[in-house]
This record gives C-alpha cells, structure tokens and sequence, in this order.
C-alpha cells in the first residue's frame, strides 16, 4: 500500500531544500534558526550594499563578508556551530525596536526639499544602497536594495502612511518584507534664514528576539553612518546640483 505523504507547511524560500537533503544524503544539517538566518541575510544585504558604495580594497572586502553572511542565511548553515557542535534552529523571541535619526541644515526652501523627497523615485540618487524605487500609485512604492556582487537584490513594497506638504512625509514597509521597516523625514525652517533643518529617523523591527537584537545592535553603527551619508549627498545634491565624489582621483579623504 503507498503511503500518502503529508503536506509540508514550511516557508517557500526554504521549501526545495528537504528535497535537496534527501537527494544528497551528506549535505550538512542546518544548525541555525529561521529568525537568525533572517538576521544574517539582512546583515549581509547591507554590509555587500555599503562595501560596494566604498570603491575600495576595503569596501570590497566588506563586501566579501556581507556576501558570506548571506550564504550563511540562505543555507541555514553556520561551520561555527558545527564545529562547536551547536544547534539553535529553534526559533526565538520576538522583536525589538532599533531606531536611527540625523539631522542637516540645507540651504532651500521647505516647499522645494519637500517636493523632491515626495517623489520617492529619486531617493535612489542620493542612497546609494537602493538600486531603485518605483512609485505604484500615489500611496505605494516597490522599493529594490541591491546587494553584493552576483547575490541579487531584495524587494518590498511600501505605503506612505503620512503626508503633510512641506512638512513631514512617513513610510512603512507592508507585510512580507524581510525587513520591517518605517521612515519619516521632515522639514523645519531654521534659525535666522539659514534654510530648511531636514530631520530623517528609520526605525526597523529586526526578528530573532535577543539574537536579533544583538546582531542589529552590532550593525546599528554601519546603519547610522549610512543614513548620515546618505542625507549629507542629499544636502549637496539639492544644494550645489551634483554629488561629491573622490572616484578617479588618486588620493581623497
């Protein structure tokens, strides 16, 4: 009598790899649980995306090692716990929050920074972590970060959930993305005629309780300095027309 197998309920991403373990009996077991594979997956993302934006030995070696933690994340294997003999692929805890904010003078108008920001179509131009983001209607957003060399991209899709004109402008990503994620930038008069304070805070949801928490924590640093950088090339963009950049030239700092 054939036996009727019963329907794996597992996540899609993951679903072809019982099948490749029971096809090469010797693969190696995954030691690692869905929440930290995520983590590792997410860290990788952005340590390729930023090594990247470098233009140099080092950021290439960053690169190498954001493209390794993806590995790690995507096969669910760690050779550190091997040797240890170590298996945490249980799932743990839930979320925390981890917040970013940074604040710069640019010198224009409320109205114009507000204008450019609201077309969410040219953060790509300052951001140099996202390859692209394309407006869907006028509330939603698709939103494409690309990562190391050869490894892809991740996407998600996004809804603005706060719109005051010259003021404020709030996102969130919607469910499904791998990385839960809300943003705000907003738009002050400064002191005696300066310009425009622009305020920008991201706030993400890393998954994996106290290990997700301490793996965000660890990377909260890099994320910081590429939300400064990232809102400073905004300052010059809308400021001076262009983008600062030591490409090409044989020295720079």
């Amino acid at each position: 009598m054939m036996q009727q197998s019963t329907p794996m309920h597992a996540r899609p991403e993951y679903a072809n790899e019982t099948l490749q373990e029971s096809q090469y009996g010797s693969a190696p077991q995954r030691n690692m649980g869905y929440p930290e594979r995520l983590i590792s997956k997410v860290g990788g993302v952005f340590l390729g995306a930023y090594g990247l934006t470098r233009g140099s030995l080092g950021g290439l070696l960053v690169a190498g090692v954001g493209g390794l933690l993806y590995h790690r994340g995507s096969t669910g294997i760690c050779p550190v716990y091997s040797a240890l003999d170590i298996d945490r692929s249980e799932p743990s805890p839930g979320p925390e929050i981890i917040r970013i904010s940074d604040t710069v003078t640019i010198n224009r108008s409320r109205e114009d920074l507000y204008q450019f920001w609201r077309n969410f179509e040219n953060l790509p131009l300052f951001m140099r972590h996202l390859a692209e983001v394309r407006q869907t209607d006028e509330s939603h957003s698709h939103w494409r970060l690309r990562l190391a060399s050869g490894l892809g991209s991740v996407e998600w899709d996004a809804e603005l959930t706060e719109d005051r004109p010259g003021e404020q402008l709030s996102w969130r990503s919607l469910p499904g993305a791998e990385l839960h994620n809300t943003g705000t930038v907003t738009f002050r008069e400064a002191p005696v005629g300066r310009g425009t304070e622009v305020g920008l805070i991201i706030v993400y949801h890393p998954p994996g309780g106290r290990l997700g928490i301490t793996a965000a924590k660890l990377a909260n640093p890099l994320f910081a300095q590429m939300a400064r950088e990232d809102i400073r090339r905004f300052k010059s963009l809308m400021e001076v027309g262009e983008i600062p950049t030591i490409e090409g030239q044989p020295t720079g700092s």
